[in-house]
Protein backbone atom coordinates (compact mmCIF):
# COMPACT_ATOMS: atom_id res chain seq x y z
CA UNK A 1 0.00 0.00 0.00
CA UNK A 2 1.15 3.27 -1.20
CA UNK A 3 -1.43 5.73 0.89
CA UNK A 4 -3.52 4.52 3.90
CA UNK A 5 -7.20 6.61 4.68
CA UNK A 6 -5.26 8.85 6.54
CA UNK A 7 -2.41 10.08 3.85
CA UNK A 8 -6.22 9.59 1.33
CA UNK A 9 -7.88 12.09 3.54
CA UNK A 10 -4.88 14.56 3.45
CA UNK A 11 -4.17 14.97 -0.41
CA UNK A 12 -8.08 14.49 -1.57
CA UNK A 13 -10.48 17.65 -0.42
CA UNK A 14 -13.32 14.89 -0.05
CA UNK A 15 -14.66 13.93 3.13
CA UNK A 16 -17.48 11.29 4.33
CA UNK A 17 -19.78 10.58 3.34
CA UNK A 18 -18.30 11.52 0.10
CA UNK A 19 -15.20 9.98 0.48
CA UNK A 20 -14.79 6.88 -2.00
CA UNK A 21 -11.25 5.74 -1.75
CA UNK A 22 -9.51 3.91 1.33
CA UNK A 23 -5.94 3.45 -0.03
CA UNK A 24 -3.95 4.00 -3.10
CA UNK A 25 -2.16 0.74 -3.81
CA UNK A 26 -0.15 1.81 -6.90
CA UNK A 27 0.84 4.26 -9.07
CA UNK A 28 2.37 3.20 -12.06
CA UNK A 29 4.30 5.51 -13.79
CA UNK A 30 4.41 5.46 -17.81
CA UNK A 31 7.65 2.75 -19.14
CA UNK A 32 9.76 6.01 -20.38
CA UNK A 33 9.68 7.45 -16.71
CA UNK A 34 10.35 4.36 -14.49
CA UNK A 35 13.90 5.37 -13.35
CA UNK A 36 13.33 8.65 -13.23
CA UNK A 37 12.95 11.26 -10.41
CA UNK A 38 9.72 13.89 -10.70
CA UNK A 39 8.31 15.84 -10.10
CA UNK A 40 6.67 15.62 -13.83
CA UNK A 41 4.53 17.69 -16.03
CA UNK A 42 0.88 15.61 -16.51
CA UNK A 43 1.98 15.70 -19.95
CA UNK A 44 4.95 13.44 -19.32
CA UNK A 45 2.10 11.32 -17.17
CA UNK A 46 0.15 10.09 -20.16
CA UNK A 47 -0.44 6.18 -19.98
CA UNK A 48 0.05 6.38 -15.76
CA UNK A 49 -2.01 4.38 -13.69
CA UNK A 50 -3.39 4.21 -10.31
CA UNK A 51 -4.90 1.28 -8.82
CA UNK A 52 -7.21 2.22 -5.63
CA UNK A 53 -9.30 -0.10 -2.95
CA UNK A 54 -12.99 1.07 -1.84
CA UNK A 55 -14.45 -1.60 0.66
CA UNK A 56 -18.42 -1.56 -0.05
CA UNK A 57 -19.85 -2.78 3.58
CA UNK A 58 -23.51 -1.55 5.26
CA UNK A 59 -22.23 1.56 7.03
CA UNK A 60 -21.62 3.38 3.56
CA UNK A 61 -24.55 5.79 3.92
CA UNK A 62 -25.85 6.14 0.24
CA UNK A 63 -27.04 2.32 0.64
CA UNK A 64 -29.07 3.21 3.14
CA UNK A 65 -31.81 4.86 0.77
CA UNK A 66 -30.22 2.76 -2.24
CA UNK A 67 -32.18 0.45 -1.88
CA UNK A 68 -33.58 -0.49 1.68
CA UNK A 69 -33.50 -4.42 1.86
CA UNK A 70 -31.76 -4.61 -1.49
CA UNK A 71 -28.08 -2.65 -1.45
CA UNK A 72 -26.92 -1.37 -4.38
CA UNK A 73 -23.96 1.05 -4.93
CA UNK A 74 -25.65 3.81 -7.53
CA UNK A 75 -23.46 4.69 -10.58
CA UNK A 76 -23.51 7.80 -10.03
CA UNK A 77 -21.33 7.05 -6.86
CA UNK A 78 -19.16 4.88 -8.75
CA UNK A 79 -18.14 7.65 -11.42
CA UNK A 80 -17.04 9.75 -8.42
CA UNK A 81 -14.86 6.32 -7.17
CA UNK A 82 -13.11 6.79 -10.58
CA UNK A 83 -12.92 10.38 -10.60
CA UNK A 84 -10.99 10.28 -7.07
CA UNK A 85 -8.73 7.68 -7.82
CA UNK A 86 -7.58 9.02 -10.81
CA UNK A 87 -6.40 12.21 -8.47
CA UNK A 88 -3.50 10.00 -7.49
CA UNK A 89 -1.38 10.34 -10.49
CA UNK A 90 -1.32 14.17 -9.50
CA UNK A 91 1.44 13.08 -6.79
CA UNK A 92 3.86 12.51 -9.10
CA UNK A 93 3.35 16.28 -10.47
CA UNK A 94 3.81 17.89 -6.50
CA UNK A 95 6.52 19.98 -5.97
CA UNK A 96 6.53 19.81 -2.46
CA UNK A 97 5.39 16.44 0.17
CA UNK A 98 1.28 15.91 -0.69
CA UNK A 99 0.61 16.81 3.19
CA UNK A 100 2.10 20.49 2.21
CA UNK A 101 -0.23 20.49 -1.17
CA UNK A 102 -3.99 21.35 -1.91
CA UNK A 103 -5.65 19.43 -4.67
CA UNK A 104 -8.25 21.74 -6.54
CA UNK A 105 -10.74 18.41 -8.61
CA UNK A 106 -13.47 18.98 -10.29
CA UNK A 107 -15.08 16.48 -12.67
CA UNK A 108 -16.11 17.88 -15.80
CA UNK A 109 -17.67 15.07 -17.93
CA UNK A 110 -18.59 11.14 -18.08
CA UNK A 111 -18.08 9.05 -21.41
CA UNK A 112 -19.12 5.58 -22.41
CA UNK A 113 -20.02 4.89 -18.47
CA UNK A 114 -21.17 0.95 -18.13
CA UNK A 115 -22.34 -0.79 -15.39
CA UNK A 116 -21.92 -4.40 -15.68
CA UNK A 117 -22.85 -6.29 -12.58
CA UNK A 118 -24.56 -4.72 -9.44
CA UNK A 119 -22.10 -3.50 -6.81
CA UNK A 120 -23.45 -4.90 -3.46
CA UNK A 121 -22.16 -5.07 0.46
CA UNK A 122 -19.78 -6.86 0.87
CA UNK A 123 -17.46 -6.19 -1.96
CA UNK A 124 -13.83 -5.10 -1.67
CA UNK A 125 -13.67 -2.90 -4.79
CA UNK A 126 -10.40 -2.32 -7.03
CA UNK A 127 -10.35 0.93 -8.77
CA UNK A 128 -8.13 1.29 -11.98
CA UNK A 129 -7.33 4.98 -13.58
CA UNK A 130 -5.32 5.32 -16.66
CA UNK A 131 -4.26 8.75 -17.83
CA UNK A 132 -5.50 8.93 -21.42
CA UNK A 133 -4.96 12.73 -22.70
CA UNK A 134 -3.97 15.96 -21.32
CA UNK A 135 -4.82 19.86 -22.58
CA UNK A 136 -4.40 22.13 -20.17
CA UNK A 137 -5.42 21.48 -16.63
CA UNK A 138 -7.98 19.31 -18.42
CA UNK A 139 -7.52 15.14 -18.15
CA UNK A 140 -8.81 12.38 -19.74
CA UNK A 141 -8.45 8.93 -17.90
CA UNK A 142 -9.59 5.09 -18.77
CA UNK A 143 -11.04 3.49 -15.36
CA UNK A 144 -13.00 0.21 -14.32
CA UNK A 145 -13.80 -1.04 -11.27
CA UNK A 146 -13.19 -5.01 -10.05
CA UNK A 147 -14.30 -7.01 -7.62
CA UNK A 148 -12.57 -10.09 -6.70
CA UNK A 149 -10.85 -9.75 -10.68
CA UNK A 150 -14.81 -9.46 -12.10
CA UNK A 151 -15.08 -5.74 -14.19
CA UNK A 152 -17.79 -4.49 -12.18
CA UNK A 153 -18.14 -1.15 -14.07
CA UNK A 154 -16.37 1.29 -16.35
CA UNK A 155 -16.39 4.85 -18.07
CA UNK A 156 -13.72 7.41 -19.46
CA UNK A 157 -13.79 10.46 -17.63
CA UNK A 158 -12.62 14.04 -18.10
CA UNK A 159 -11.80 16.37 -15.27
CA UNK A 160 -10.15 19.70 -14.28
CA UNK A 161 -7.38 19.00 -11.49
CA UNK A 162 -4.95 21.91 -10.26
CA UNK A 163 -2.44 21.66 -7.18
CA UNK A 164 -1.95 24.51 -4.75
CA UNK A 165 0.83 24.83 -1.83
CA UNK A 166 0.19 25.00 1.57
Amino acid sequence: MLMDKKQVMNFLPHRDPFLFIDSVEAIIMPQELKDKKGPFTPQQLIGGKTICKFKVDNTVKVLEGHFPGNPILPGVVQIEMMAQGASFLAVNCLEKSFEDSKLEVALLGVDSARFRKPVNPPMDLEIHSTLTKVRGAIQMYDCEIYANGELMSQSTIMASLKITYK
